[in-house]
């Protein structure tokens, strides 16, 4: 759910291996495009599965508003925003726009969101993995939450990380 996309290959764009090709992002199939429409067709109706949400940000190229399920995450009080799939377009998106919305039926949170270096993601992908492994471990090629620091830390730079400060 993470950070699904609309293309239908499931193999990784890139391999996180090797230094001169693009950034890791595993693409959705078609079964995980249609999964995450339905999963954010709940989400707009109030209705979240294991505390997920519908994340809009806008487009950096057609300006108009994306929307994706995403699982929110909370570590020590604060909220994140982690891509499981990699650099995925809303990813990009989230880069160009500083920030989006949060919805939950009705309830729709406005936030800002700035990326984390990958020297601060460790807690953050460990606990996320913690909570949403059995949904996402699939993504991150071997690693989950029983991983070492230095596996979880080698894969931090495949999967970006976003505080996110509600504004309203």
């Amino acid at each position: 759910m993470s950070s699904a996309s609309p293309s239908s290959s499931s193999s990784p764009s890139s391999s996180p291996s090797s230094p001169s090709s693009s950034p890791y992002y595993l693409k959705g199939s078609a079964l995980n495009v249609r999964l995450n429409g339905l999963i954010g067709w709940l989400a707009r109706h109030g209705i979240s599965l294991a505390g997920s949400a519908e994340l809009s940000v806008r487009g950096r190229k057609s300006g108009q508003m994306q929307r994706i399920p995403v699982n929110p995450h909370t570590y020590e009080g604060g909220q994140y925003l982690v891509s499981a799939r990699g650099h995925s377009q809303w990813v990009r998106n989230m880069r160009a726009a500083g920030g989006g919305e949060l919805r939950l039926g009705r309830k729709v949170r406005a936030f800002t969101a700035v990326e984390l270096p990958d020297a601060e993601k460790l807690p953050i992908l460990r606990t996320y993995l913690e909570k949403w492994g059995w949904e996402v471990n699939q993504y991150f090629q071997g690693v989950t939450a029983e991983s070492s620091d230095e596996e979880i830390a080698a894969a931090a730079g495949d999967h970006p990380v976003f505080r996110i400060t509600v504004t309203e």
